[in-house]
């Protein structure tokens, strides 16, 4: 009985060659909807942080933007032919996206203001620097 198990548990034989472009297609479809969510999600983010004045708005668009440019890297690996050859490269794609978004925030110092609002016209909880 616990063979017939271990059989149903196991996946169907699949060809090397044949698995690999499953997995490829499957990549690139979650990569693709990667990319299509957080460009949307950036835009929607930026647009209400402006608007409203809004600090933590701005950031999250811009990690949004961040995690389009990783997704952007990740794409880029496996559309050659030998993904494993541009793995590392694609690594460096990502971490210097996020070094640059370290320096947007660190450039955004406390105590100054990216709007031109006076604090009383600002939306009450807004959180943004004078």
């Amino acid at each position: 009985m616990s063979r017939d198990r271990a059989s149903l548990a196991r996946p169907p034989a699949i060809p090397r060659r044949a698995r690999r472009g499953l997995l490829r297609r499957r990549i690139r479809l979650l990569v693709g909807l990667t990319i299509g969510y957080n460009v949307v999600e950036a835009v929607v983010a930026l647009a209400a942080g402006s608007a409203t004045t809004s600090a933590a708005l701005v950031g999250f668009g811009l990690d949004s933007g961040v995690e389009v440019l990783s997704a952007a890297a990740v794409a880029w690996q496996f559309a050659g032919r030998d993904p494993e050859r541009r793995e590392r490269r694609a690594l460096r794609l990502i971490a210097l996206s996020f070094f640059g978004l370290a320096a947007v925030v660190g450039a955004a110092r406390p105590g100054r203001s990216w709007a031109s609002r006076s604090r009383s016209t600002r939306p009450r909880g807004s959180g943004w620097p004078r």
